[in-house]
């Protein structure tokens, strides 16, 4: 039975593992799946490290397209990400109406969790920036309680370790015992796309081309949707 190697960041996991079980059934291939941040499976590609299909964030995609690792005709964004706030449920949900609402939530906070930026995880990186910009950084990561990825930072705000959290959305719906109180408001706002290409040394470039044919099906739009993400391919 052909194998199709997948490396794939876990902002997408839900959507990448759903319709690999189908793909499955209906191609007889099988998914090796290899899940993980965006920046340390990245690094992996980069060190020499090979896959069928990669799925990444755009920017570290591009980057590797660059570098030639990955087949550039068939580059593909799959869905944006929205970063959402998080709380334990059941318990009160804090006001993030406005940027000013939610600066106070985080300041109000007794902890806070998000993804470790060293880890590689696109969220934790872009909310780390955030907590800069936004002067909060010493006084938010005195209290923090890091997470491996968004899935980890989701399983620790249900288990009542930290107060409130931010991770991508898509990464939350599926971890039970949590709330998602909202996207974050104003210009905090933020989206980010994720992309697959072929491994420009692929073993099975034709299982990993079919793949992401299902992938980017339009009648898969919806349940993209469902999943927390918004589909960034045509319909």
């Amino acid at each position: 039975m052909p194998t199709i190697k997948v490396m794939s960041a876990g902002a997408v996991k839900t959507m990448v593992a759903a319709l690999g079980a189908e793909f499955e059934r209906e191609s007889g291939n099988t998914i090796d799946y290899n899940f993980g941040t965006a920046g340390a499976l990245r690094e992996r590609v980069k060190g020499g490290e090979v896959a069928d299909l990669v799925v990444l964030s755009e920017s570290a995609i591009a980057e590797l397209a660059k570098l030639g690792l990955v087949v550039p005709g068939t580059v593909s964004d799959l869905g944006r990400t929205v970063t959402g706030v998080i709380v334990r449920e059941g318990s009160a949900r804090p006001d993030i109406a406005t940027p000013q609402a939610f600066i106070a939530a985080l300041r109000n906070a007794r902890s806070v969790a998000y993804t470790d930026p060293k880890a590689g995880g696109s969220g934790g990186i872009m909310f780390a920036a955030m907590l800069d910009k936004l002067g909060l950084a010493a006084e938010v990561n005195a209290k923090a309680v890091l997470g491996k990825g968004g899935f980890d930072v989701s399983q620790i705000v249900a288990d009542g370790r930290a107060e409130i959290g931010t991770t991508f959305i898509s990464e939350a719906l599926p971890v039970k015992g949590l709330t998602v109180v909202g996207p974050l408001p104003g210009d905090l706002h933020n989206t980010n796309t994720y992309t697959a290409a072929v491994h420009a040394r692929a073993a099975n470039p034709a299982g990993a081309e079919a793949f992401l044919r299902k992938l980017t099906a339009p009648a898969t739009r919806a349940r993209w949707t469902a999943a927390g993400l918004e589909p960034a391919f045509p319909a």
